[in-house]
């Protein structure tokens, strides 16, 4: 037997030395039975929902099946279901790693295992700021440990990415910390001026470096996307100003604004440095919110703080789909819960994936190998949503009756206000159907909108001044 369906990951509550029970040593292989290209990094998950394979028998499961369909020359008795099934194998990709697809990811390196936390203080840089204010925000962070902990456990399923991203570009890595200053590290969280994602994105700046923002998903809500857009920002800026100080003050107040405010210095004779300029209190306190931070993952014990430790491997990696697939489905698949998968996946607005528009998903690292395998055995449909163009301006309940569904299923997955007709050319969320099979287009998934218009009452016109249509209504002389 070959050697790949010889290697079993243990049993439940067993695994390899040093990782904590989580990760084995990863190679992506071809399966010679299925053809499948797996990634075996399986480990022990419990709570797999029945009928799907668990992660110690997913490899082997996939080989056996494969061998057992060649030997019995069989084929699938309902046309239906050879097209889901050949749907689920053209929707397979085999799991990456976002920065490095091509390379193979061992998890029992010994550097795999360290404290992550060692390698961001490591790779601290920005210049020293003396302020009071840094001061009174260790205080303030110390005091609430239990918001430190919650901060820092978000942060544990997006550090690893943001920091290998930060060391790359040779970037000092105390930018990794700036999610925990903008969002405190919550990929959903919106701002009272409509920032969204870790990395806080106004919709303008967003679009400014391409983030997609449409009616199926938000790529400032995107762990990959929003981090590559935000790490662009930072350094255009800090080749803008020369400065990191000046450059996060930018980040926060916009570049414009920090330019009048050296313009203003600079006609005065004042010094232009970050210390010295006059700025709103949120900037004021921007910089010495996140040397606080860094003060703090610096010597947490001065402060009276522990901090989870995060491991120094990639918590996700990338698994390509290439075919439209419901979200609940997708996580389930996975063996997630599907809060887990949206926090991995952000950016989705609808419960499903347009694989033109999403063409990747993150999933844990132990869950990878879990989801190919069941996606490529799935019999049944993939996604049970698509969308529709709207072909003219109408109201909710006609387009619900044209879709075949009920008026209130239509407005709550659409979100359409009472007293609101949708505008034609609207992107709607409606069942798939016989009529609507097809995979969503490209276009249609990057540019969806949807349009909505007051349904106004029609005018009653009192019958005494009704007049013929086109006559014009005679002005009366003056008293």
């Amino acid at each position: 037997m070959d050697k790949l369906l010889q290697s079993t990951p243990p049993a439940a509550g067993h695994a390899l030395a040093g990782t904590e029970g989580k990760f084995l040593r990863s190679a992506v292989k071809q399966d010679p039975a299925s053809g499948l290209r797996v990634d075996i990094g399986a480990a022990t998950i419990s709570g797999a929902e029945p009928g799907l394979a668990s992660p110690s028998t997913a490899v082997v499961g996939a080989a056996e099946q494969g061998r057992s369909g060649d030997a019995n020359g069989s084929a699938p008795q309902a046309t239906a279901a050879a097209a889901d099934e050949q749907d689920a194998k053209e929707a397979i990709g085999a799991p990456t790693d976002p920065l490095r697809p091509e390379a193979a990811l061992d998890l029992t390196d010994t550097t795999a295992n360290q404290d992550l936390w060692g390698r961001v203080r490591k790779g601290f840089g920005l210049p020293p700021l003396e302020s009071q204010l840094v001061l009174e925000h260790e205080r303030w962070y110390a005091s609430r440990p239990d918001y430190v902990q919650r901060m820092t456990e978000r942060a544990s399923r997006y550090l690893f990415h943001v920091v290998d991203e930060i060391e790359r570009r040779q970037m000092p890595t105390e930018l990794a910390l700036l999610p925990f200053i903008e969002s405190a590290f919550n990929p959903q969280a919106l701002s009272s001026a409509r920032a969204s994602g870790i990395w806080q994105f106004m919709p303008a700046t967003g679009k400014d470096f391409e983030l997609k923002q449409n009616l199926f998903r938000d790529d400032r809500r995107d762990v990959l996307a929003s981090t590559r857009a935000a790490l662009d920002y930072l350094q255009r800026l800090n080749k803008q100003f020369g400065d990191w100080h000046l450059a996060l003050a930018a980040y926060n107040w916009g570049e414009g604004n920090v330019q009048k405010a050296i313009n203003r210095n600079a006609r005065a004779g004042l010094p232009t440095d970050y210390a010295s300029l006059n700025m709103p209190p949120e900037t004021r306190n921007y910089v010495p919110k996140l040397h606080a931070v860094k003060n703090i993952i610096w010597h947490p014990e001065t402060f009276g703080l522990t901090l989870t430790p995060i491991e120094n491997h990639p918590y996700f990696v990338s698994v390509p789909i290439q075919r439209d697939m419901d979200a609940p489905l997708a996580a389930r698949l996975a063996g997630l819960p599907l809060e887990e998968f949206k926090a991995l996946n952000p950016s989705l607005n609808k419960p499903v994936i347009l694989a033109a528009g999403t063409p990747q998903v993150l999933l844990p690292y132990d869950n990878a190998s879990l989801f190919v395998h069941n996606l490529s055995n799935h019999k049944g449909p993939l996604a049970s949503w698509t969308a529709w163009v709207v072909p003219r301006t109408m109201r909710p309940s006609d387009a619900a009756r044209q879709v075949g569904m009920s008026e209130a299923s239509l407005r709550e997955v659409n979100r359409i206000p009472p007293k609101m007709l949708v505008k034609a050319g609207s992107a709607l969320l409606v069942p798939r159907s016989v009529q609507r099979e097809q995979d969503v287009s490209e276009s249609l998934a990057d540019n969806a909108r949807m349009a909505r218009a007051p349904e106004l009452p029609p005018r009653r016109l009192d019958p005494q001044h009704a007049r013929p249509r086109g006559q014009r209504a005679l002005r009366q002389p003056p008293a």
